[in-house]
């Protein structure tokens, strides 16, 4: 494994880690936790992340009995705070009532008593931004989180944030948790310039476009059974991605990784992972091969060559609209 800043801080990350959406939460997989933790470590992965609203809690608590094997020292873990744990008003957004109240109950059900990373999972449009880092700043203070981070917010969002902190004299954000693979790359015209220039690091989630860069969903052909995309209870964002182009395109991919005697999903991680803006990308592994394929990316460095010819693989692909 190597490992990477978190932005502009001394935190080191493994550049890929482990996430936990869509994948623990129920007493069924609480086993394929345990086991996948296993191996992360094994590996070299110390950054695990996961957020309240994850199966609402369901995910936290997984992660947490996974964890709590292991010396807390020895791992970054990072949750977040924003989409609706309750039906009360006040049970969802970025209010310092509902950030403070939704710190402690995740300590309670990760088993901790500290966060190395919070993450305001969306901007709150309905709560003053100086409110929402008045009370990170606060929960730092008090120890209960290390670094305050935010995800899916906007250039616009993270400038006028780090404004406020420079102003206030609060302790600045330390990363973004944007979407970012081969599909979707609006972070590079705008997130990426301003969170390296304000010193946050992205913590990239669905590398894989949910599992859609794996190779496992072929053009023409039906998602195979046991899949995400085969399953309508799971969240299905991947619908998106099941075009016949975007399949064609993902085939032709495969076939390059094929000549370079890798698989699709360590190009795929590897290519986004040549980002100096990248600190980590978090992966979802259901069983420990996936993580022990996955862990190999961090040693393929892709030339200019292979990145010219993705380009222009990616380019037969017309007017994607990704479902968020």
């Amino acid at each position: 494994m190597k490992y990477r800043n978190l932005g502009h801080t001394g935190l080191k990350v493994s550049e890929i880690a482990l996430g936990s959406w869509l994948t623990y939460g129920t007493a069924a997989e609480q086993q394929a936790a345990d086991q996948c933790i296993r191996t992360a470590f094994e590996y070299g992965i110390n950054f695990f992340d996961t957020a309240n609203a994850y199966n609402r809690g369901e995910g936290e608590k997984a992660i947490g009995a996974a964890l709590s094997a292991y010396e807390r020292s020895s791992y970054v873990l990072s949750t977040k705070v924003f989409f609706p744990m309750g039906e009360g008003p006040n049970d969802r957004g970025l209010s310092r009532k509902h950030i403070i109240e939704q710190c402690d109950a995740s300590l309670k059900r990760l088993g901790t008593d500290y966060i190395d990373i919070y993450f305001c999972h969306r901007f709150d449009q309905e709560t003053p931004v100086e409110e929402t880092l008045r009370a990170l700043d606060d929960l730092t203070a008090q120890g209960k989180i290390l670094y305050a981070g935010v995800s899916e917010w906007s250039a616009a969002q993270i400038a006028g944030a780090a404004a406020i902190s420079d102003r206030l004299r609060l302790r600045p954000l330390a990363s973004n948790q944007p979407i970012y693979n081969l599909f979707e790359r609006y972070i590079e015209d705008e997130v990426l310039p301003v969170s390296m220039q304000h010193g946050l690091g992205q913590v990239v989630f669905s590398p894989l476009a949910q599992g859609v860069l794996t190779g496992k969903y072929k053009p023409g052909q039906a998602p195979a059974a046991g899949t995400r995309a085969a399953d309508d209870s799971v969240n299905q964002v991947i619908n998106s991605y099941l075009r016949e182009d975007v399949l064609g395109v993902v085939a032709e991919l495969n076939e390059l990784a094929g000549s370079m005697d890798i698989t699709l999903s360590q190009l795929a991680l590897a290519w986004v992972l040549r980002q100096p803006g990248v600190s980590s990308a978090i992966i979802g592994a259901t069983k420990p091969h996936q993580i022990q394929e996955n862990v190999e990316a961090v040693n393929i460095s892709l030339n200019t060559e292979v990145l010219e010819q993705i380009d222009q693989i990616m380019l037969k692909i017309k007017d994607f609209a990704p479902m968020r």
